[in-house]
């Protein structure tokens, strides 16, 4: 489990699956910073992993403090599926 900071929107929300760095990725909760203030364009703070890693998202079994931090531009992400199947 990561942290994904996207520059700019590629139309995703949470648990959308997108594919960065050659990797399937499991959107499962998403920030979204700079609409009023902050950088031109707006910033996704996204948590991301494999899908084997939800149980561990949705029981916070984790350290958002700690965990490995990546920045790409929208135009690097490849949405695999804008929303993820699972309904909550």
């Amino acid at each position: 489990m990561k942290r994904l900071i996207i520059h700019g929107d590629p139309g995703i929300r949470k648990d959308a699956v997108i594919e960065y760095d050659g990797e399937e990725l499991t959107c499962f909760g998403i920030n979204r910073n700079g609409e009023w203030h902050g950088p031109e364009r707006v910033q996704l703070w996204c948590t991301v992993g494999d899908e084997s890693e939800r149980e561990d998202y949705q029981k916070r079994n984790y350290v958002p403090h700690f965990m490995d931090v990546d920045r790409a531009d929208a135009e690097e992400i490849e949405v695999l599926s804008e929303k993820g199947a699972l309904e909550v």
